[in-house]
């Protein structure tokens, strides 16, 4: 079953009365509600991360750090660029008729973007803990803290999914 299958059979079980295209609008705008959120953390995190190339303190660090650096820098970009995507896609495709098959595109690049932006976040804290202090809890502490994203923004969300989607 494709993710639209399977949308539209939990959509049934719920008792919408949709048709496809209303379906694809709702499904849209609940997904452009959720890329805003995580849209804007990105871009503040990546305006955050340009800037600090730029300042005395970059000089000074060790190449593991700018190594680190430039990793979260990337992965930045990459998480910018595939929360944005969606709507590049939407003004691309917008009146050619294939909103439902747009919705799906999106959300694997918003769920892509999720992914990046967990990495990008973990990558800069890690390179803020080392900057701050060469203790050896640094990595405990970030691994600590990606078990909490992860907890929070995929186990939570899996189990619910799992426990609660009717098998109708």
């Amino acid at each position: 079953m494709n993710p639209g299958q399977a949308t539209e059979h939990a959509d049934r079980a719920e008792g919408r009365r949709e048709t496809a295209d209303e379906r694809a609008d709702r499904r849209w705008q609940e997904l452009i509600q959720e890329i805003r959120v995580t849209q804007t953390g990105v871009q503040i995190l990546f305006g955050f991360l340009l800037t600090v190339v730029f300042t005395p303190h970059f000089q000074r660090l060790g190449e593991t750090d700018k190594t680190i650096y430039l990793i979260t820098v990337v992965l930045g970009a990459l998480a910018t660029g595939a929360l944005i995507g969606p709507v590049a896609l939407h003004r691309i495709v917008s009146g050619r008729r294939i909103k439902p098959h747009a919705v799906v595109w999106a959300s694997r690049l918003t769920f892509t973007g999720i992914v990046l932006l967990l990495a990008t976040l973990t990558s800069a804290l890690f390179l803020i803990l080392r900057a701050a202090t060469h203790d050896a809890f640094v990595p405990w502490v970030v691994s600590g803290v990606l078990a909490w994203y992860l907890l929070c923004w995929f186990a939570l969300p899996f189990w619910a999914r799992r426990r609660h989607t009717s098998q109708d």
